[in-house]
Formats: structure tokens, C-alpha cells, sequence
């Protein structure tokens, strides 16, 4: 039996194929990055290369859900314009109803149980996208902002940085550890922050801030995508000090 043809059917080693060939999709998607600080959220996405003639506005990897929560994604960009906007009609729902804004926990939410409730029924398939969402929480007053991701089998983690997508996701995942470890909250500035999304996105990307595209979430869920000259100094800052650390040894010589 081909245990790959029905959604709802488990292959005899308990794995649910078709969402794992959707987290393949993830894995050929754009790298996303996103690193929570003591006041700010910054998600970093690199952008592929597109056609000459193409209009680069009309391709965002990084998309505003609500007035205070913003998410970028991996994978199959026409699953998540359908995702995106499920979660748009959610977010309005709720201010009508409950006359509030919805936390960014409740968006993720619902977010992971839109993407599991389509690994569960037959004439479907899985969304083959994860998401990085960034927002504002009610029980802080709505302040500080926090990161979450979800993905194809439908789970959802609230991370402190987290990267996804591409072939190279669980090194960037290390070197985001190793780099969070060595910093106490105090240290987590908004430049920080930028300064280690970029790092992490240099890992993949060839040429810069051209290739980037940087938003940052501040207290009460405010955002702001960061013009490409921004990007670039953190860029040239950045390839200066390795150039800088290459010619160390040689010059103690």
C-alpha cells in the first residue's frame, strides 16, 4: 500500500507522509529569521531573485496580519496568501466581537489549528508553509512583543529566535543559540537584535541588503520595515569586522 496518497491514512512507522512531504516545501522555501529582544521583535527574510520585468513590491515574504501583529513566512507563497488572509477575517472577527485586538498568542493559535484541522480530513492537503508570527500579548498590557512559529503538522512554540525555511535552518538555528547565550536580556537592544538577524541571514544570502528584507516590532505592537540603506550598514558593519578578524592572526605574525 502507498501510504502517501491519503492524507489521513499513517504510514506502519506512525508518520503522517503527505505533512512531511509539506515540511519539504518549508525546507525549499526562503530563510526567515526572527530574534525576540528585552523591547522588540525583528523578523529578517531573504528575498529570492525575481525577473527583471517583475514588480518587486508585489512579492512579500513578510505580511501584516492586525494593527499589532506581523508574519513572515516559509514556503509555498500561494498557501499563504490563503492562510494569511483566514487569519485576517479571524483577527477582524474578534475586535467585533470581543471589541479588542487579538493577542498575538490567539493568532497563533488559531494559525496552528487552521494548519492541523487540513491534515486531518480527506480531500485536502497540508498547507506547505511555516510562520514566524511577531505581536503583542494582553497580559503585559499589550507592551512587549513576542515571536511564535508554526508549522505544516499544525504545532505552535513561542521562540526566543528561531529560523526557518531553507536548507541551512538548524545551523542558523545553532549559531542563534550560541549568540543568545552569550548575551543577558539587558543586552538584547533593538540594534542588537538587527545585528544578529542580519548575521544569521548573511549565512545564506550573497549580495546583502538587496537580498533582505528586515521588519522590526516595537513595544505595543508598532512595526517598521527597515529601508535597504539601513540594512546595508548593519551589512558593511558586519562583513568589516570578519574582514577585520581574518587579518588578526596574519598581522600577529
Amino acid at each position: 500500500m502507498s501510504y502517501d496518497r491519503a492524507i489521513t491514512v499513517f504510514s506502519p512507522d506512525g508518520h503522517l507522509l503527505q505533512v512531511e512531504y509539506s515540511m519539504e516545501a518549508v525546507r525549499r522555501g526562503s530563510t526567515v529569521v526572527g530574534v525576540q529582544g528585552k523591547d522588540c521583535v525583528v523578523l529578517a527574510v531573504e528575498k529570492r531573485a525575481i525577473a527583471k520585468l517583475q514588480d518587486a513590491r508585489t512579492i512579500r515574504k513578510i505580511v501584516s496580519v492586525d494593527d499589532r501583529t506581523v508574519l513572515a513566512f516559509a514556503g509555498l507563497t500561494a498557501d499563504a496568501r490563503v492562510l494569511v488572509n483566514k487569519v485576517r477575517v479571524e483577527a477582524q472577527s474578534y475586535r467585533l466581537t470581543m471589541e479588542d485586538a487579538p493577542s498575538v498568542d490567539y493568532l497563533a493559535r488559531y494559525l496552528a489549528k487552521i494548519q492541523q484541522k487540513y491534515t486531518q480530513q480527506g480531500g485536502v492537503r497540508p498547507f506547505g508553509i511555516a510562520t514566524l508570527v511577531a505581536g503583542v500579548n494582553d497580559d503585559d498590557k499589550g507592551k512587549r512583543p513576542f515571536l511564535y512559529q508554526t508549522d505544516p503538522a499544525g504545532t505552535h512554540s513561542r521562540w526566543k529566535a528561531q529560523a526557518i525555511g531553507g536548507r541551512n535552518a538548524k545551523s542558523l538555528r545553532e549559531f542563534l543559540e550560541k549568540q543568545y547565550q552569550d548575551l543577558n536580556e539587558d543586552e538584547l537592544t533593538e540594534s542588537k537584535c538587527v545585528r544578529l538577524a542580519v548575521q544569521a541571514l548573511l549565512e545564506v544570502v550573497d549580495s546583502g541588503a538587496k537580498t533582505m528584507e528586515i521588519c522590526v516590532i516595537r513595544e505595543g505592537g508598532i512595526k517598521e520595515m527597515l529601508k535597504e540603506e539601513a540594512v546595508q550598514v548593519v551589512v558593511d558593519e558586519i562583513e568589516a569586522e570578519q574582514q577585520e578578524e581574518k587579518r588578526g592572526p596574519s598581522g600577529s605574525d
